[in-house]
């Protein structure tokens, strides 16, 4: 773990249609490894942000059909790169996706998938409502990638929240943590720089969160603001609010730094739940 590489996340605005997307992640996946990134990450659902369920189902091809999969490991052992594909609508089963995240490697071969497991079934203050389980079938195993420079645990967009997942996968030897995204408007303003930063300082981990952007059909807002965060909690770059690359310098040996200077991750203890039932008023 001491080689430094060049990180760089694909900020990007999805829109209905597969082939569009395709064409302009790769294009901007091309500008990142011209810039000279060794590891390029896209947003999640890179392939089609389509808010219709059954439209989305019908373009959700399997693994083995997936157009955009297919284009997008041609493209890494063409460019001879590392290429994270944040998440992609692919089919498994007759009413369902999984937000299915591909590592691919410089060969063109998947070297690992995960399915994110925490769906967004919420509902956002600006009136908007978001079942992502009606349409996606969600994981249910952590994973964990070698990389030519460390190891990389995997995520997507929601389960940001849930920082225990973060925290097995860097007891479980992540170095880096990848959480690309499509947060909305309202949550990112409030909580994305937050929750980021949070998740390097609790782990410490680099996180690389590519993020979607702009505006999508009928009116969905992300947020992007496409984050590389040091393990310190120091955000090394901000992609800003328009499509785009962002780069960093990445020193692995700042993980084993940041966890010497806190070793949180070796300090767990057993303890007791709280009791749950109902405390007896004072005098009782």
């Amino acid at each position: 773990m001491s080689q430094i590489f060049t990180a760089a996340c694909v900020q990007m605005t999805s829109g209905r249609e597969p082939a569009g997307n395709i064409a302009a992640a790769s294009a901007l996946i091309r500008e990142a490894r011209a810039a000279g990134a060794d590891l390029i990450m896209t947003p999640e659902i890179t392939n089609m942000l389509e808010p219709k369920r059954e439209a989305m189902l019908a373009k959700a091809a399997p693994e083995a059909e997936n157009t955009a999969l297919a284009a997008f490991r041609a493209l890494a052992e063409e460019l001879q790169v590392w290429l994270l594909i944040g998440s992609l609508a692919v089919r498994v089963a007759a009413d369902k996706a999984a937000n299915r995240s591909f590592l691919i490697g410089p060969a063109g071969r998947i070297a690992a998938r995960y399915d994110k497991i925490h769906m967004f079934d919420v509902n956002v203050a600006d009136g908007q409502s978001y079942r992502e389980s009606r349409a996606f079938q969600a994981g249910g195993q952590a994973v964990i990638a070698d990389l030519p420079w460390g190891r990389l645990g995997m995520t997507v967009c929601y389960d940001v929240r849930f920082a225990y997942l973060y925290r097995v996968l860097a007891q479980a030897g992540a170095a880096f943590l990848s959480v690309p995204a499509a947060f909305t408007k309202v949550t990112g303003e409030a909580h994305w720089h937050v929750l980021l930063r949070a998740r390097a300082i609790e782990t410490g981990c680099y996180v690389f969160a590519p993020a979607q952007c702009g505006t999508h059909a009928e009116g969905r807002q992300t947020f992007g603001h496409s984050l590389i965060v040091a393990p310190w909690g120091d955000v090394l770059a901000d992609g800003g609010e328009a499509p785009g690359v962002i780069l960093a310098e990445i020193d692995p040996a700042r993980v084993e730094s940041a966890r010497a200077m806190v070793p949180a991750l070796r300090h767990d203890r057993a303890f007791t739940g709280p009791d749950t039932k109902p405390l007896r008023a004072a005098g009782e």
